[in-house]
Formats: structure tokens, sequence, C-alpha cells
């Protein structure tokens, strides 16, 4: 999962995508591959408080020596279970790509169907390394809209051309919100024209999910929302994306 701008709800929709992918019996691996700001461990409930004082890395390919979590059936990875919650991850030149190498291949993952992989937002060495590591993946970029958003992510789009990475399609979150009360769509953002956009650029549309308002969808903002409102319109669009992105990687 990528995006070229932050904001967008992308780590979000890794979560709800990987939980909703889990439901139906696959073994699903969600790793936060956002190393200086992790959000997953917030969102599945789990917050260190004693800061590390090193990280021990290993060469890509030795023993597996990290222990995943396992939330909402979902095998989960983060450098935020390594530091402490409010602790900044520094990285000297050249050693991110080594964390992540770390994180993919020194993790005990167990026999996965699928893994899925939350970037940091932009075009950072960290996506481009996540690609070198791993030139069978496919992206799936999250964008909302917004011009700006889908700026962004047409030069996200660029970047994975250049670097020949296959872009399995996107997914528009924050699509407009249902109001509770009188049951009226409402367009949050300004429209986008279509020659500005991701799909005019030939991006697949892999999904549309609305805004969903905390209160009506019980879900604490954080929580995937396809557990805790499985009948709310967002959990439901989600659902059918994770549906349209399992259908888009089984045709690569």
């Amino acid at each position: 999962m990528c995006s070229g701008k932050g904001g967008v709800g992308k780590s979000t929709v890794a979560l709800n995508l990987a939980v909703a992918l889990g439901l139906d019996g696959t073994r699903v691996g969600l790793l936060d591959a956002d190393l200086h700001a992790p959000d997953i461990p917030l969102m599945v409930g789990l917050r260190r408080s004693a800061p590390s004082s090193g990280w021990m890395l290993s060469r890509a390919g030795a023993k597996a020596a990290l222990e995943p979590v396992e939330r909402y059936g979902v095998t989960v990875m983060s450098s935020g279970f390594i530091v402490a919650e409010d602790q900044a991850v520094t990285l000297m030149a050249g050693l991110a790509g080594a964390l992540l190498a770390q994180l993919v291949f020194a993790t005990e993952w167990g026999d996965l169907d699928v893994l899925v992989i939350d970037l940091p937002p932009g075009t950072s060495d960290v996506v481009q390394e996540t690609f070198r590591l791993l030139p069978a993946a496919g992206a799936v970029i999250v964008v909302t809209p917004q011009d700006v958003a889908h700026l962004d992510n047409r030069r996200v789009l660029a970047a994975l051309s250049t670097a020949g990475a296959t872009a399995l399609g996107g997914i528009e979150n924050m699509a407009g919100l249902t109001c509770p009360c009188c049951d009226t769509r409402l367009e949050v953002f300004p429209p986008v024209a279509h020659e500005r956009s991701v799909w005019a650029a030939g991006l697949a549309r892999l999904g549309t999910v609305p805004m969903g308002v905390v209160a009506a969808d019980g879900s604490g903002g954080t929580e995937p929302v396809v557990v805790t409102a499985p009948e709310s319109p967002r959990a439901v669009a989600l659902r059918e994306a994770a549906a349209a992105v399992r259908a888009a990687a089984a045709d690569m």
C-alpha cells in the first residue's frame, strides 16, 4: 500500500484490507514499513512505553529473530514494536534499507498467503528499497478526492514505472460522507478534473471508500471498521476493495 501524499488514510486502509482478506481464511501478514512514523501499533491496540537503546541488525537471510504479534487474525510486524511509542527512529544514511530487510526477512511470519506492506508516503528510499527487495510485489495506491493527492500519486505512478514495479490499481478513500441524520450524501472535497486524476493516467480503480462517522461506526477511529462495524457503508466498501485487490493480484 503506497501513496504520494500523507494524510490519505493509507494505514487505515492497509489494516482494514489485511483484516478483510483474512476473514475468509487467507493467511495474511501486515508489515508496517513506515519506519519513521509507525501508526499500525496504535491501530491494533499495542503501545510500547519502554524506549529501546539500540536495534540489533541482522543480515537478510539470517535466522528469523523478530517475533510478530497477531491481531484480528492478521500477523503484524512494525518498528513500533521495537521502539517506544514516542521515541524517534533516527537512521543514519543507508540504514533504512537494512532495517526494512530485517523486518521483511527476519520476522517469523509463518506460512502466509499474502503480505500487505504499509509503505511511508512519497517515493522515499524505503519505498524504492521495498520493490528492490520484493520485485514481484504489486502496488496499491491510496488516493483521496483532492487535486493535490492525485498530483502526488501521478508522481508515484511514474516512480513505479521507472522501477519496473506493477501498479495493481488504486483505492479512493474519504470519497464523500453520508449524513447519519438525514442520509444525505455530502462531498467534502471539491471534484478533481478527470484529466488530472490518476485514473486518467491509466490506474485501475479497485474501490471507492466513503468517510465514516466514528459515532455511527463505533470504531473508535482506529480499530478496523470491517470488524467493529461490518455492515457500515465504509466496511462494505473496504471488503469490496479487498476482493478487487485479491483479483488484481491473481492476474499479475
